[in-house]
């Protein structure tokens, strides 16, 4: 079906691991769905805009949820961009399929306190882990620059500037920026390169056990550990904060454009959401605090 050279026409592109691995799983799922056991999955030019349709009809009856049914449908409409580009299909006949409608949720975000508790208990290093000093400087990057855990990972040394406190960034569509850094974030990157034992030749910033390249997973996991037995907070992940970065900035008096610009966001609209949590919680304050509320 073609799948295999799509998802390695994605590595080439500097996609990161995390999308090619849920592209590749929904689109081998789409695969099975047309394919009886045992047989051949058909080629794409044989399945028309019905046969799409009755494949998506079939993730509604699976209840998947809104969120899912659009991330699969944006893998199936890339595989078939590529599919044209490729001139195996004339059409990208996915584009045809309507996108389901996701309900419009504000990320819960932790406050300031929270967060800078959080940082802190981590700096103490009470629980005894391999590398305290590299787990410190990913959360402080995290927290201070704002960036994407795929972005986190892809860092390498030399795209950092300890002199004048930047990170040279590279986000989604292979878009390179500058994002600066604090004094706290510094102290913990310089204890971090202090420690760092890396296999020869490796110039990730962030390294596993073995001195490879941490990866988005394995952040995840030092993230979900620290604040499940810190924070008591199983539900903290790398993305937390981000949006405890955007929001805070915010409410403090910083101006959207400049929050896109630190988050790398292509659209204002994508960063318009955090001064909806920003009213949230002034209206969480007020209808505590005023008298006539």
């Amino acid at each position: 079906m073609g799948i295999g050279r799509f998802l390695e026409e994605l590595q080439r592109e500097n996609v990161s691991a995390h999308t090619i691995r849920a592209y590749g799983a929904d689109l081998r799922q789409f695969a099975g769905y047309f394919s009886p056991r045992g047989a051949e999955p058909p080629r794409p030019q044989e399945l028309d805009a019905l046969a799409l349709r009755e494949w998506l009809g079939d993730l509604y009856r699976q209840k998947l949820s809104a969120v899912s049914m659009r991330r699969k449908l944006a893998a199936l409409r890339s595989f078939y961009r590529f599919l044209v580009r490729e001139g195996v299909v004339a059409v990208n006949t996915a584009r045809l399929l309507r996108t389901p409608k996701a309900p419009k949720s504000l990320p819960r975000v932790m406050t300031a306190e929270q967060t800078n508790a959080l940082l802190d208990q981590v700096a103490e290093g009470k629980l005894g882990q391999a590398h305290p000093a590299r787990d410190l400087a990913i959360f402080e990057l995290l927290y201070g620059c704002g960036i994407r855990v795929s972005e986190l990972v892809g860092l390498n040394l030399e795209d950092i500037d300890l002199s004048d406190r930047w990170l040279r960034v590279r986000g989604k569509g292979r878009k390179e920026r500058q994002v600066p850094f604090g004094s706290k974030a510094a102290a913990a990157l310089e204890r971090c390169l202090a420690e760092r034992s890396a296999k020869p030749a490796q110039r990730g910033l962030f390294l596993n056990h073995l001195g490879r390249r941490l990866t988005d997973r394995g952040v995840r996991r030092i993230v979900k550990l620290y604040a499940t037995l810190l924070a008591g907070d199983a539900s903290v992940h790398p993305h937390s904060f981000r949006h405890a970065f955007a929001t805070h900035l915010l409410s403090d008096g910083a101006d959207l454009r400049s929050i896109q610009e630190l988050l790398g966001h292509a659209r204002l609209s994508t960063t318009q959401k955090y001064t909806q949590v920003s009213l949230t919680d002034l209206m969480a304050v007020y209808d505590r605090a005023h008298p006539k509320a």
